[in-house]
């Protein structure tokens, strides 16, 4: 059986943990202090989709050498904390383990290779969902769609994982084109996350109301192009109709971003809007509607902007 390390114990380390556990030997790593508390005295409950309540017990533990020796680290940790995840992951995987980032934003990969070279690492884009609604307790708001990318030296596992996350109910496709991967994902986070932050609404919000579906369209857009200036395909032909697509399959959850903010934690705004920013300078691509998300998100305040008052401030750009 397949020894899985989840680096990280926030909504979506649970909820690929409850998925994977039966049919894996699944091991939690984390440091957030109530829910590993939970986790370890009364075990995971996750709310499905279509709201049935399932409970399960996973070990979990702050400890990497606790998961030694692993054969796969999925991690799903916030992108400031990469480099931590790398360290532990150098600790905890078998000598040819993987890992594999499902995490936001650009440059996770990059800081995984570092640690342990470019054969032991790789990543995938998912639009999975999920909420905690309290320690202990995990909401699924989508299964949607989950890409791997897979090497030579890094299929011997990837495969066996993408086929028993289909087994499980999830839509998983092996993939070789990385760049496509990442800059699919930051397309939609892009749109998604910092909307919904700032607003303080749930995805769906943002299919439904014109005004902020235009902004989200807009802001997926000039990731494109970013991407499309660096010479990157996007794995699919329209990022605002992708980026649609995931917010209404999505409609019930509170993106990372917005669960951020609300628990007051630092976002991963620098990883999304900043990296398109970034890059679409060293393109020279404009990006106004990232840059604005960028400034707006940093200095975001205790109570939600309006619709009206998103529009008005990106209509002065």
């Amino acid at each position: 059986m397949m020894k899985i390390a989840i680096i990280g114990i926030g909504a979506m380390g649970c909820l690929f943990a409850a998925q994977l556990h039966d049919a894996a030997d699944v091991v939690m790593i984390g440091h957030w202090p109530e829910q590993l508390t939970k986790l370890q005295q009364d075990g995971l409950t996750l709310q499905e989709l279509n709201g049935r309540f399932t409970h399960h017990s996973i070990f979990a533990t702050n400890s990497p050498i606790d998961a030694a020796p692993a054969d796969l680290a999925i991690v799903l940790v916030k992108s400031r904390q990469t480099a931590q995840a790398a360290q532990a992951a150098q600790q905890l995987l078998a000598p040819d383990g993987v890992a594999l980032t499902l995490q936001n934003g650009l440059g996770n990969l990059e800081q995984l290779t570092a640690v342990l070279g470019p054969n032991r690492a790789t990543l995938g884009s998912t639009s999975a969902g999920a909420t905690i609604i309290k320690p202990g307790l995990v909401r699924c708001a989508g299964q949607g769609v989950t890409h791997i990318a897979a090497t030579d030296t890094t299929v011997h596992v990837i495969q066996p994982l993408v086929e028993m996350l289909n087994r499980k109910g999830f839509a998983a496709h092996l993939s070789s084109e990385v760049d496509s991967l990442v800059w699919g994902k930051l397309a939609v986070n892009t749109g998604i996350n910092p909307l919904t932050a700032l607003l303080r609404v749930p995805n769906g919000f943002l299919a439904e109301n014109l005004t902020a579906r235009a902004i989200m369209a807009a802001a997926a857009n000039e990731t494109a192009a970013v991407a499309q200036a660096l010479h990157i395909t996007l794995p699919y032909p329209n990022a605002a109709e992708r980026t649609l697509e995931i917010a209404q399959a999505t409609a019930q959850n509170r993106s990372s971003m917005l669960q951020d903010v609300l628990r007051g934690a630092p976002t991963e705004i620098e990883a999304i809007c900043g990296a398109v920013v970034e890059n679409g300078r060293l393109a020279h691509i404009p990006t106004p509607i990232n840059q604005k998300l960028l400034e707006l998100v940093k200095s975001i305040g205790e109570s939600p902007l309006t619709v009206t008052d998103l529009q008005q401030v990106l209509n002065h750009e």
